[in-house]
């Protein structure tokens, strides 16, 4: 039996089917309360940010009001879907505004990325006339799948896009590869009687194939460089041959890279939303590296680097997985829905954002990092 992998996107968009007040866990009353202050605290620090035209952070990259747009979306209330306030109908349309005849929806380059956060953001506008658009975008981000690459590695894989990205971005990686799919399943979702839904255009195993070479696991990835070395087993990687942790030599002549938290996450949602069933061994090689390297206090092998990203991702990844409680090797038994509330709770600033000192990866635009808090806490407002 699979694993019901879609099982937090149907809770990412709560207001469309959850009972916002059905509490799992009299004890986490008073934690949930806390919860939707800060969701309310962020989201009216973001509504706050919004720019004239709809638009929020950047222009050259719609998916920055995308991303914002989902949060808003999915408030536990649902108010947002329900009522479609002004500045969300402004936020719509913006996006509108950069539909490509391509079927893409992005301004100067990172096409694959920008298409797949702002469909994502339109299917839930409620608007028949988006219908086409999102049919198009579906098609466009599909068909960004990798094939015939120079680095065979790279097949069935999802980069940033054809469009305006520099040299050394034209190539799949882990991060486009999750995006794109999660956009993809939340179609299937939300449209299921749509013709695409069920389309044969995504080559699946392709795509799990390129997430096992990812992969430090020597038993389903033969790349040259896997390294089962302690803290590396199990962990996954930028892309085929490439870390942003680093490399090491685990042994004379030979190079290996460096599993890190991020990515470990993604790999592990990436396989979820494959379809890849729990108990695969991939999955529970993810599994066990994240349990032996959890920690909130750091993105593990970056340290600060992408650690608000880390904790977006530790919520959707875990709640995914259908885990409750993570057992730690030394026997600890972490209530990591808890934890990671706390520790948002505590990082909040005064007038309700978030920011990340460092920088790298947009962390310093606190639009961005609001908008990962929100969605997470959103998420976690429903597992309590």
């Amino acid at each position: 039996m699979k694993l019901p992998i879609l099982s937090f996107l149907v809770l990412s968009a709560a207001a469309l089917a959850q009972d916002a007040t059905a509490l799992k866990n009299p004890d986490n009353l008073s934690l949930r309360n806390e919860v939707q202050t800060a969701i309310d605290r962020g989201l009216a620090w973001l509504k706050s940010q919004q720019k004239d035209d709809g638009s929020w952070s950047s222009a050259d990259h719609p998916a920055l009001t995308a991303l914002t747009t989902v949060a808003f979306q999915r408030e536990p209330s649902g108010r947002n879907l329900k009522t479609s306030p002004d500045f969300l109908l402004k936020s719509y349309d913006y996006l509108r505004g950069f539909a490509k005849p391509d079927g893409g929806i992005y301004g100067k380059g990172l096409s694959n990325y920008n298409t797949s956060v702002a469909m994502m953001a339109l299917l839930s506008t409620g608007n028949p006339k988006d219908e086409p658009l999102i049919e198009a975008a579906r098609k466009f981000i599909a068909g960004q799948q990798a094939t015939n690459m120079a680095k065979p590695e790279t097949n069935g894989g999802f980069g940033y896009g054809p469009t305006g990205a520099s040299p050394k971005r034209q190539h799949p990686d882990l991060d486009n590869t999750l995006v794109t799919l999660e956009a993809l399943r939340l179609y299937e979702k939300l449209r299921p009687s749509s013709e695409l839904a069920g389309a044969k255009d995504l080559n699946w195993q392709a795509a799990v194939d390129f997430l096992s070479r990812c992969q430090n696991l020597a038993a389903t990835n033969k790349e040259p460089w896997v390294s089962e070395e302690q803290g590396n087993k199990g962990g996954f990687i930028y892309f085929p041959g490439f870390s942003n942790a680093g490399e090491f030599e685990p042994a004379p002549g030979k190079k290996a890279w460096r599993s890190y938290g991020t990515m470990t996450y993604a790999g592990m949602l990436s396989l979820l939303y494959s379809e890849v069933k729990a108990d695969d061994p991939r999955v529970q090689g993810a599994l066990g590296w994240l349990k032996a390297n959890y920690t909130l206090d750091e993105n593990p092998g970056l340290e600060e680097q992408g650690l608000y990203y880390y904790y977006h991702l530790m919520t959707k990844g875990l709640a995914a997985a259908g885990v409750e409680t993570l057992e730690l090797p030394d026997g600890r038994k972490v209530d990591w829905k808890r934890e990671v509330a706390l520790k948002l709770l505590n990082l909040q600033k005064g007038d309700g954002h978030w920011v990340n000192d460092a920088g790298r990866w947009m962390e310093s635009d606190p639009v961005l990092v609001t908008s990962y808090c929100v969605l997470a806490l959103e998420l976690i407002y429903h597992k309590l």
